[in-house]
């Protein structure tokens, strides 16, 4: 990482000799944390802008000792970072990094003094607290008592796991518990999200109710077992007038883990992917040349090249086709398709599932690296054990060791450890295309699960019925023929609004599906990562319209939930002192083409306001060059 500014650290300790409280502020005051004893507890509460979002709730943790009752505030001390950092990728080509912290000691009841610290950081985006353990004891961590307990009347954003369906439910009679992050509306305003960074070596929290009215709770998935010293992941919560600005604020979540550890990270290359679903060689020819034809960068081998993915004799050094995807076993000589992929400077990602990594890993790594290949999707991952959460991490530096960049698909969801290894390029931990999800759950994405990071989606194009049947016109080998619920403008503004560096594109099509439509261009030259990124507007499982910048090019994508709208979009993120063309593709039913995509341009300067009218179900992409 190259730093562009200077850090401040500033430190002075203060010592509390009796029942206190401690306060924080971030540096533009927004925020304000007050840790206070009260009624032999530790709690704390948080205001956002004077109002008070979080209500007094119980802080505390169960490690070897109950830290819940008597409580004891020790010595304190603080700290100011002041400093920007430039990502190896992101959202944004500049992080800013300025916090207010403070460390504080605990004892029980006036003993065990110093052996549990809390620390308290307040950032301007968020605010974040962890549990540290700075002793040499054997840890047994068990429970955490943290709750957060809000205003009457809160409705959240509940989902119970990574890849199902949210509900928006009040604070009472929830099914489970729910995945993170929790996203709740206040009454009133503003929106709170409650969620979790630098989970690491740990097991992962969800969010239940309280006992307490109107309070949520952390729970553990099971018991963490270390040395200390020790810290838990962050605790952390974002709060914001308007839902866009916790995506605008995501870059929270990587400045609460560490700087990159890779100091070379030129091999990391961003990158339009496409599968191939034939396993045939074939079928990997045509993949790449029409990789080399649409501007993509990478070719995804998926499931079923090594055998059976769930079989545990399945052997991931050798190419043998399982049977159920393709009857035969000379179909595929992978050597050649990644020859021909190089050969056409593509590069190569193979799919392997976590039965056979767990197995052979060590074996593989640098036998792929052999092969010419640049990077590892993990399949159907094991996530929320601290055994197979600290594997998972461990998996994803050991692929750096070999410059393979790595795609971790099923229920992981990121906390921001791509900051420190930036070869974990994206994740599932979504609900997507996968599973056939209608536009309004789509309108809900970016304010949910894309607060975290980057999110594999899996875009598709061509799964539709362009005939009126009811069914696909295409064969793509699956015994689900369901097709996209969504207009193909809407399949295009995703590019822009879902952030993934490794962004899959044309998830379920073949080369031979498409016919060249003219809007294609979009995906053509829709980069991955991003110099700049706004919400221009939306509401939660309504609508959303981003911009996202790359050199002086924008893009800007919205889409609708599944109600028609009309929205305005002003340009006024724009160079003021320049004009553009603005390039716009959307939904039109009279276009003579299957895809039903019209495509106008349109001089704009920072001064045009666009008036969009969204079909249902439907969206719109802007590509917009400056004019010379």
């Amino acid at each position: 990482m190259k730093f562009l500014k200077a850090f401040v650290f500033v430190v002075c300790s203060i010592s509390w000799l009796s029942a206190a409280e401690v306060t924080i502020q971030s540096p533009d005051n927004r925020y304000k944390v007050v840790i206070q004893e009260k009624g032999n507890r530790l709690g704390f509460t948080l205001d956002f802008e004077g109002r008070t979002v979080v209500y007094p709730s119980l802080l505390g943790i169960q490690a070897n000792a109950d830290w819940k009752e008597g409580v004891k505030i020790g010595e304190v001390s603080r700290h100011t970072v002041d400093q920007n950092w430039t990502p190896v990728y992101g959202e944004r080509a500049i992080v800013k990094e300025h916090y207010n912290s403070c460390l504080i000691n605990l004892s029980l009841d006036g003993n065990r003094r110093g052996r549990l610290q809390l620390e308290v950081r307040a950032y301007d985006e968020g605010v974040a607290f962890r549990y540290v353990f700075p002793g040499g004891e054997y840890l047994h961590i068990t429970d955490e008592y943290t709750e957060f307990t809000l205003p009457e009347g809160s409705m959240a954003w509940y989902t119970a796991r990574a890849q199902t369906a949210y509900e928006r439910l009040p604070l009472k009679n929830w099914p489970g518990e729910s995945e993170r992050p929790l996203v709740v509306e206040l009454p009133e305003g503003p929106y709170l999200l409650l969620t979790e960074a630098e989970v690491v070596n740990y097991a992962r929290t969800k969010f239940a109710l309280s006992e307490k009215p109107n309070t949520i709770r952390s729970v553990m998935y099971g018991a963490v077992d270390e040395i200390a010293p020790f810290s838990t992941p962050w605790r952390v919560m974002m709060v914001a007038n308007k839902p866009g600005e916790l995506i605008e604020n995501n870059d929270l979540l990587l400045n609460l883990n560490p700087p990159s550890r890779i100091e070379n990270p030129w091999w990391i290359t961003p990158g339009k992917v496409m599968r191939e679903v034939t396993l045939t060689t074939e079928g990997a020819k045509a993949v790449v040349d029409f990789a080399v034809k649409r501007n993509l960068q990478y070719v995804h081998f998926d499931a079923g090249w090594y055998g059976p993915e769930n079989d545990w004799r399945s052997d991931a050094t050798t190419v043998t086709l399982d049977p159920g995807r393709n009857p035969n076993p000379d179909a595929l000589d992978l050597q050649e398709a990644i020859a021909y992929a190089k050969k056409h400077n593509k590069k190569v990602i193979l799919y392997v599932n976590q039965r056979a990594l767990a197995r052979q890993l060590d074996e593989i790594l640098p036998l792929y690296k052999s092969w010419g290949v640049d990077g590892l999707k993990f399949g159907f991952v094991q996530v929320g054990s601290q055994v197979w959460t600290k594997w998972m991490h461990d998996a994803v530096v050991k692929c750096a060791e070999y410059g393979l960049v790595v795609d971790i698909h099923d229920e992981y969801r990121p906390t921001g450890f791509s900051r420190t290894y930036p070869n974990l390029m994206t994740q599932e931990g979504i609900r997507g295309n996968e599973e056939f999800p209608d536009a309004t759950h789509n309108a809900l994405l970016p304010f949910t699960r894309f607060t975290q990071g980057a999110g594999d989606y899996t875009i598709c194009y061509y799964r539709r019925d362009f005939n009126g049947t009811g069914k696909s016109d295409t064969s793509h080998g699956l015994v689900n023929a369901r097709l996209l619920s969504t207009t193909p403008s809407h399949q295009l503004a995703l590019a822009v609004i879902y952030y993934s560096p490794l962004q899959y594109v044309y998830w379920y099509d073949k080369p031979s599906e498409s016919q060249d439509e003219p809007e294609l261009e979009f995906f053509d030259n829709v980069p991955t990562v991003w110099d700049d990124t706004k919400v221009i507007d939306g509401r939660p499982a309504e609508f959303i319209s981003m911009a996202r910048r790359s050199g002086d090019d924008w893009f800007v994508g919205s889409i609708t939930n599944t109600e028609a709208r009309r929205i305005s979009i002003p340009f006024d993120f724009l160079d003021p002192a320049a004009t553009y063309t603005a390039h716009i593709y959307e939904d039109n039913p009279k276009v003579k083409t299957r895809t039903k995509v019209g495509i106008r341009h349109l001089r704009v300067t920072a001064q045009t306001v666009l008036d969009v009218t969204l079909l249902s179900s439907g969206g719109q992409a802007i590509w917009i060059t400056k004019n010379k």
